[in-house]
C-alpha cells in the first residue's frame, strides 16, 4: 500500500470515529450536557406535537372561556358583588368576575385544580413511560447509552413542562375572557386592599406557577404508576383512579388526621398570593408536602425502572 493510501485509509478511519463520537449513542457524547438538552428539546416536541396533547389543553383553555359566559348570562354583565374579604377560592372570586374580569383568572384556576389540571397531567405522566413501553419504542430509547436515570429525568422534566404551559393556558384564556366579558381595572385583594392592574396581572402570573408547583408531586406519582406496567392507558387510568380517591379522602372531615399529608391538601393555597401582603405559610406548606412526594416517588420511580427488564 502506497503512502497516499495509507493516509486516505488513516483519514477515513478518523472521519468514522468523529462521526461516531457525533451521534448520540456514544458515552462520551452522550454524557454532554447540551445532548440531554437535546434529548429534553425532542421529548417536549414530540409530547406537543400529539393530537391528544392539543385535545387537553384545548379543554384546559375552554374552561375559563365557558365560566365567564356563564356568569355573564347569569348576571347580564352587571355587578354582582364583591363577595367577603375572607371567601374561599371559588364563590368570592366568582362573585367579583363581573365587577373585575382579572378574577375569572383564579376562579378558573380554582374550578379546574381539583379535577382538569391534574387529570391532563395524569395522563401525560401516566403515559410517559409505559405509553413507550406498549407502542414499542422503549428498547429503542435504550439503544442509546444515555442511561435509564437520564431518560427518566427528561421524562419527568417534560411533563412538568407539559403542567407549566397547562397552568398557563388556563390562566391566559381566563385573562382574555375576563377582560373580553367584563371591565378590568384596579383589584381588591383578598385582603381588603387594593393593588394596581399591572401588579394583578403579576400576581396571577405568580398564582399560575404556584399551581404549577402544586402538581410535581402528583406527576411524581404518575411517573412511577407508569414504570409500573406496560399499558399507557392502564397507567393513566390508575393515576388519574388515585388522584380521586386522594380528593375524596381529603374532602372526609373524620380523616382529618391525614389532610395535611394528602398532596392534594394545600393545592388551594394560590389564593393566599391574592392577600396583602401575600400569605406564605400554607404556600410554604404546599411545596415542602410536594417536595416530599417529589423525593418518595421520583425515587421509587427511579429504582423500579433502573432495574426493571425493559422487553418492549
Amino acid at each position: 500500500m502506497s503512502q497516499a493510501e495509507r493516509s486516505r485509509a488513516e483519514k477515513s478511519q478518523a472521519d468514522k470515529s468523529q462521526a461516531r463520537r457525533a451521534r448520540p449513542s456514544d458515552p462520551q457524547g452522550s454524557r454532554h450536557p447540551l445532548w440531554t438538552l437535546g434529548l429534553l428539546r425532542s421529548e417536549i416536541t414530540t409530547l406537543l406535537r400529539r393530537h391528544r396533547t392539543y385535545a387537553l389543553l384545548a379543554v384546559l383553555a375552554a374552561v375559563p372561556v365557558l365560566i365567564g359566559i356563564a356568569v355573564r348570562i347569569e348576571t347580564g354583565g352587571g355587578g354582582g358583588g364583591e363577595g367577603g374579604p375572607d371567601g374561599g377560592a371559588g364563590p368570592a372570586f366568582l362573585a367579583q368576575v363581573t365587577n373585575n374580569g382579572y378574577f375569572l383568572v383564579f376562579a378558573a384556576l380554582a374550578a379546574t385544580l381539583p379535577v382538569f389540571l391534574p387529570m391532563a397531567v395524569g395522563v401525560v405522566a401516566g403515559d410517559a413511560v409505559a405509553g413507550e413501553a406498549n407502542s414499542g419504542t422503549l428498547r429503542y430509547l435504550l439503544v442509546a447509552p444515555a442511561g435509564r436515570t437520564r431518560l427518566l429525568l427528561v421524562k419527568y422534566a417534560s411533563v412538568l413542562v407539559f403542567s407549566l404551559i397547562a397552568t398557563l393556558v388556563v390562566a391566559v384564556s381566563a385573562l382574555a375572557a375576563g377582560a373580553l366579558l367584563f371591565p378590568v381595572g384596579d383589584v381588591t385583594t383578598i385582603s381588603g386592599t387594593r393593588i394596581g392592574f399591572g401588579e394583578g396581572v403579576v400576581r396571577a402570573a405568580l398564582t399560575a406557577l404556584v399551581v404549577a408547583v402544586s402538581l410535581t408531586g402528583f406527576a411524581a406519582i404518575g411517573l412511577f404508576v407508569s414504570t409500573l406496567t406496560g399499558s399507557g392507558i392502564g397507567a393513566m387510568a390508575a393515576t388519574v383512579g388515585l388522584l380521586i380517591t386522594v380528593q375524596i379522602l381529603d374532602s372526609i372531615p373524620q380523616l382529618s388526621g391525614i389532610h395535611p399529608y394528602l398532596f392534594a391538601h394545600y393545592w388551594m393555597s394560590f389564593a393566599d398570593v391574592l392577600r396583602e401582603p401575600v400569605y406564605w405559610d400554607d404556600l410554604s406548606k404546599n411545596v415542602q408536602l410536594q417536595g416530599l412526594y417529589v423525593a418518595v416517588f421520583g425515587s421509587a420511580a427511579w429504582a423500579r425502572f433502573t432495574a426493571k427488564d425493559i422487553t418492549a
